[in-house]
């Protein structure tokens, strides 16, 4: 018998590794197993996965570590049954692992053997394990389930939100200032048609420091689809794979619900202001212009003369009276031009103008002031950490 061995230990999530102690405790235990044994342990390898994987970094690790030294087998040790896979299927493809790596799977909860009864106690702790898993799933998705019937979100904060205990409620979703205010300016932008795609949605959120970009400094366009679905911004629920039909929930929205549906609105229909392929910076007024006999718009090309080419707006709709006859670009442009010089805006446009840029601005401040309170918390709860 191998008097070297190594220990596995495993926990579900990296919040148990960071928060708990299991890690630790296992270990502790295969420590005084080994002593009991005389083993000499060579190396611990811990992971912090769910236990219906197989594919765990330290499980990998261990692995390559039993073959690298297969001519001086390890005995491996683990906690508990369930330490090694929470699942039927998987127990028996990592036992088998290890097996053909060299390793010998030992316990202090449960002797392994090859023979027939052995074999059956085995399987049958790992079915257990497995309902065990299963089960435990079974009820932490009817009390989420049950949460959400309730109006409260269960899964991670949308990018805007976070999670505060509240009296009364629990955990509830707050908003999460600066983000919580550039979100809700894009969702209202894009609702108002201001701004016309998802392309300049993202741009204007890499626009602004604070949200998250990625490494080229551009927000995907998939994380856009997932934020104009999300009606928790409208401060309802909705999940229908899980039969939760639309509620109101607890949380205070973002945007108001009918925001909301503008946005669905928009995204089922056809954009506001469809790019035209045909524009050019020679002929700006193309589009722009009507016909003073049918009133469609004007088109324009280069007109090929003996010696040169010469720039033209015309109509090209059939049945109009000035069909295919020429306007010289420098006497329409010129009149355009003219035509500007003499346009001024009234007093009350300029009033209504002064007021939308005051609340631009007090805009722009309030979001400026929030990122400053959030820096300023962000510091100081890295300096408690440092401590």
């Amino acid at each position: 018998m191998s008097d070297k061995a190594v220990i596995y230990c495993r926990v579900s999530s990296v919040k148990q590794r960071t928060e708990g102690d299991g890690l630790a405790s296992q270990e502790v235990r295969c420590r005084e197993y080994a002593r009991m044994k005389n083993y000499e342990i060579a190396y611990v390898f811990k992971d912090d996965a769910s236990g219906s994987l197989i594919d765990r970094p330290g499980m990998q690790a261990m692995l390559a570590f039993l073959r690298g030294n297969r001519r001086d087998p390890h005995v491996v040790i683990i906690d508990d049954i369930s330490r090694l896979a929470r699942g039927l299927e998987a127990h028996l493809q990592l036992r088998a692992a290890i097996n053909k790596a060299g390793g010998i799977l030992e316990s202090p909860s449960i002797e392994f053997g090859e023979d027939s009864d052995s074999q059956l106690v085995e399987n049958l702790l790992a079915s257990v394990s497995q309902h065990q898993r299963q089960k435990n799933g079974e009820q932490t998705r009817n009390r989420m389930r049950g949460r959400l019937l309730n109006g409260y979100w269960v899964f991670p904060a949308p990018i805007g939100y976070k999670y505060e205990r509240v009296s009364d409620h629990g955990k509830l979703l707050v908003r999460d200032e600066p983000f919580a205010n550039i979100v809700q300016q894009a969702l209202e932008k894009f609702a108002s048609g201001q701004l016309t795609s998802k392309a300049e949605v993202a741009r204007f959120l890499a626009a602004h420091p604070p949200f998250p970009t990625d490494r080229r400094g551009e927000v995907p366009i998939e994380r856009i689809s997932e934020m104009f679905s999300r009606v928790s911004y409208a401060g309802h629920i909705e999940m229908p794979e899980w039969d939760v039909p639309l509620r109101r929930g607890h949380h205070e929205g973002l945007i108001s619900l009918e925001t909301w549906q503008r946005i669905q609105e928009r995204l089922n229909g056809k954009p506001l202001a469809p790019a035209r392929l045909d524009t050019s910076a020679d002929f700006p007024l193309r589009g722009f212009v009507l016909c003073s006999c049918c009133g469609e718009p004007l088109t324009a090309n280069w007109s090929k003369g003996r010696s040169a080419v010469y720039p033209y707006y015309l109509c090209r709709h059939r049945g109009c009276p000035e069909n295919g006859k020429s306007i010289p670009r420098s006497r329409i442009e010129g009149e355009f031009e003219e035509l500007l010089q003499h346009l001024a805006p009234s007093p009350q446009l300029l009033k209504l103008a002064a007021h939308l840029f005051r609340d631009l601005w007090d805009q722009k401040m309030a979001a400026s002031h929030s990122r400053k309170k959030a820096l300023k918390a962000e510091l100081s709860q890295i300096e408690r950490k440092i401590e």
